[in-house]
């Protein structure tokens, strides 16, 4: 196994921006919120101003929050202090803001996908996650913004708010699908924020904005992923789409997992599997593969994979270095064929709600896949469970997979939507996060230290692990993050 980079120390360069201190309430994790909502340390009240006030100074810069909820989250923190000073029992997550990205609904308030069209599409009841998370004492403060539609890149740029800024170095993306959560988050105007994931949507904006994410295993969470009326997506988006949470730290990962998991009769896909599988014999084995498919990989993310190999084989961890992962080509073409046979019917009617030049992501691939016929569709099922068993007998000789969440440094704003070149180059970076998604397999996305050079931007290494078992994944990220601390809450540069 390499040793790390001397360019990635765990220490922080000397020219990092100092992290705000410890009694500034919007800075603290969210279990530590809570903790002191529940202890009387201070009022939800006084916690939520805090977050309001963190919100006025940043968010005109970095564009991150879109439906800023502030009268309804005030009556919520209002009650929660009622029921402590009646003590009544509150949540684990008593106080404590999140942010819930355009795509998900909260009861009373519009869930526009980012596109003008949809502004005032109030949703009925809050979607099934949003739920959890209020029902254990957190509050929403806001929506958050995505690429228009979560169709037109990976930039979080939409139609009707804009494009969101990454806080750490405005000349790159803060990636996406879920860039609004992850900025939210990296800023301190929330400790949670709730995203998606098909594909690396929270993983990717994870690790460009120096926070943690988690996409669960599917059927892991209950969700409702209805757009318009009482129609159910087609296959892609009910299998590949996956409610998560990103966070400053592995604890609060873990936290949200446990409240999100279970099942709903709204959802009869999520499974009630346990929180933790059976423990396994020490020393657990940990693959790396460096350069998933061998399409080029960045120093900088080769070295983040070195750094964290080395501190989980300092923990006891077997790691060892792999050729590869299991079918990484065939899976990205099933991929791109499920979802192109899905949208081609409705693309004529999608198109134009992506605005002007925002079709220039998935044209491409819209242009030069054509949509499965019932046969070749019968066959897609079959490579589709091919897919999964050699993910499952992968994991059965590794139980985790250490590997760069997105090969190439952070690109520029848009630059997945330039031309069909850029489109490729982009969705190569982030091959594994696509091919997991398929696999349907969970991944907990980490940060791992800064870039040397000015100015520094966040490495990162995502976790992969065996269908419900996140658990493994949740405590081999708790050991790296104990060497590697976080990184965040920042202040945007200018």
């Amino acid at each position: 196994m390499p040793s790390p980079s001397p360019d990635l120390p765990s220490q922080l360069p000397a020219s990092f921006p100092s992290s705000p201190p410890s009694s500034l309430p919007w800075s603290l994790t969210a279990t530590a919120q809570a903790h002191a909502v529940r202890t009387s340390a201070i009022s939800a009240t006084e916690l939520l101003d805090a977050h309001l006030a963190r919100i006025a100074e940043v968010n005109p810069e970095v564009n991150a929050i879109t439906q800023l909820l502030a009268d309804r989250a005030r009556a919520q923190a209002a009650d929660t202090d009622r029921r402590r000073a009646a003590g009544e029992p509150l949540g684990p997550l008593a106080g404590v803001p999140f942010t819930v990205k355009e795509t998900t609904a909260i009861e009373g308030v519009p869930t526009t996908f980012g596109v003008p069209r949809f502004r005032d599409l109030v949703a009925a009841a809050d979607a099934p996650p949003v739920a959890r998370l209020r029902a254990a004492g957190a509050i929403p403060i806001g929506h958050s913004n995505i690429p228009t539609l979560v169709l037109s890149g990976m930039h979080t740029r939409s139609e009707l708010y804009g494009d969101t800024v990454n806080p750490w170095d405005p000349s790159v993306t803060p990636g996406g699908t879920s860039g609004g959560d992850a900025v939210a988050v990296a800023t301190g105007m929330a400790a949670l924020g709730l995203g998606n994931d098909s594909g690396g949507s929270i993983r990717v904006p994870a690790a460009f904005c120096g926070v943690a994410g988690l996409k669960p295993t599917y059927g892991r969470f209950p969700a409702d992923h209805r757009i318009l009326g009482p129609a159910d997506p087609g296959p892609a988006s009910q299998f590949l789409v996956t409610d998560g949470p990103l966070a400053r730290s592995v604890a609060d990962l873990r936290l949200a997992f446990e409240l999100l998991a279970g099942t709903d009769p709204r959802d009869p896909r999520a499974v009630p599997a346990p929180l933790d599988g059976e423990p396994l014999s020490a020393p657990v084995k940990v693959a790396v593969v460096a350069d998933p498919g061998g399409r080029g990989v960045h120093p900088a993310a080769r070295a983040a994979v070195a750094t964290a190999a080395s501190v989980l084989s300092d923990a006891g961890y077997d790691v060892r270095e792999v050729p590869d992962v299991p079918l990484l080509d065939e899976t990205l073409a099933a991929y791109d064929l499920l979802t192109v046979t899905e949208f081609a019917p409705t693309w004529p009617a999608v198109r134009p709600l992506l605005g002007p030049g925002g079709d220039r992501y998935l044209a491409p691939v819209m242009d030069r896949t054509s949509p499965a016929g019932s046969a070749e569709f019968m066959t897609l099922m079959g490579t589709w469970l091919t897919i999964r068993r050699a993910w499952a007998e992968f994991l059965a000789d590794y139980p985790l997979l250490l590997a760069p969440v997105y090969t190439d440094p952070i690109p520029t704003p848009g630059l997945e939507s330039r031309d069909p070149a850029s489109r490729d180059r982009v969705a190569a970076a982030m091959a594994l996060c696509t091919a997991t998604s398929f696999a349907g397999v969970p991944a907990v996305s980490l940060p791992t230290g800064l870039t040397p050079t000015t100015p520094h931007h966040p490495t990162a290494v995502q976790l992969i692990t065996r269908p419900y078992r996140e658990d493994l994944a949740l405590h081999a990220a708790h050991t790296l993050e104990s060497r590697l601390p976080p990184l965040t809450p920042i202040t945007p540069h200018p």
